[in-house]
């Protein structure tokens, strides 16, 4: 038998061996260990933020009504960022999370088209991204925080610019 250091508690919910605790404090793991312990008991998983950021922010993007993501400063960036040649779009932009080793909290920043109802679609958008990170990622999320940055107005040109409504001449 080997000398186990996790607490019972932790052993049965990962699954792992027995354990059996001694008054002196010493706690012994009764089962296989070591090359026959099953392939899922060897070794940790660990997952970074930026895969989380990543999967959230093309979830929300899926979503009909989700014009942009991010603040004015973000989007600004952004913009000029896509148009570099060989530039990708930054699906992280508007995003923030925090992963620890069993969840994740997500925070969202949304631009929305105009009309389009912002309750239901900070509906959708938190179930499709709790959806997609728990799917993908094995995290469960305790919280998706929507803030509505902006709405698209539909005379808003795709570029910014205003240059056939020019107030001088």
């Amino acid at each position: 038998m080997a000398t186990d250091t996790k607490t019972t508690i932790d052993n049965v919910t990962t699954g792992g061996p027995a354990r059996f605790d001694k008054p002196n404090g010493t706690s012994l793991s009764a089962g296989v260990t070591g090359a026959q312990a099953p392939a899922a008991d060897r070794g940790r998983t660990s997952i970074a933020d930026v895969v989380v950021v990543k999967i959230a922010g093309m979830a929300a993007r899926e979503i009909p009504g989700v014009h942009d993501m991010g603040g004015g400063l973000s989007r600004t960036l952004g913009a000029v960022r896509d148009r570099v040649p060989g530039g990708r779009p930054n699906m992280g932009r508007g995003v923030k999370v925090e992963v620890g080793e069993r969840q994740s909290a997500i925070d969202l920043e949304l631009v929305v088209e105009y009309g389009v109802s912002i309750t239901e679609l900070a509906s959708d958008v938190r179930e499709n991204v709790i959806s997609a990170v728990e799917r993908i990622t094995g995290l469960e999320v305790v919280e998706v925080n929507i803030a509505i940055d902006d709405v698209r107005l539909p005379d808003d040109e795709a570029d910014g610019s205003d240059t056939d409504h020019s107030r001088v001449a």
